[in-house]
């Protein structure tokens, strides 16, 4: 991300803190640069999508970040599956909660990890 820009309002502070983590390796990045259409009614308009958090275009790779419990996220596995399905060609990585906050912890972010740990983590997320 460059610079310039103003900061995005992220919708969870996971999200921040791996941004920040992008940010100090120099790593490319925008937020939610765009929604995949996944279904639609019978007059062709979209009944869900789906915008993963992160696009790295050095990487061509859109990551999606994940804090809810692993028996929570059965609704976020089902749409990258749908994903996969409609649009192969786009490469796509989910960090899950554990994932996150080991990433965290790695790089020194041990407060931002401890917002991820507990049952309070999940309620931040739609």
């Amino acid at each position: 991300m460059s610079k310039q820009r103003p900061r995005p309002k992220f919708a969870h502070p996971a999200e921040e803190a791996f941004a920040r983590i992008l940010d100090y390796y120099g790593i490319e990045w925008e937020y939610e640069p765009r929604t995949f259409p996944l279904e639609w009614d019978d007059e062709g308009n979209v009944t869900e999508a789906f915008a993963p958090d992160f696009y790295l275009p050095q990487q061509d790779l859109y990551i999606e970040l994940t804090t809810l419990r692993p028996r929570l996220t059965t609704r976020k596995n089902r749409k990258l599956r749908r994903m996969k399905e409609l649009y192969p060609e786009v490469h796509i990585k989910l960090f899950k909660r554990q994932d996150m906050r080991d990433l965290m912890v790695k790089y020194g972010l041990d407060q931002e990890a401890e917002k991820i740990a507990g049952t309070g983590a999940q309620k931040r997320e739609p």
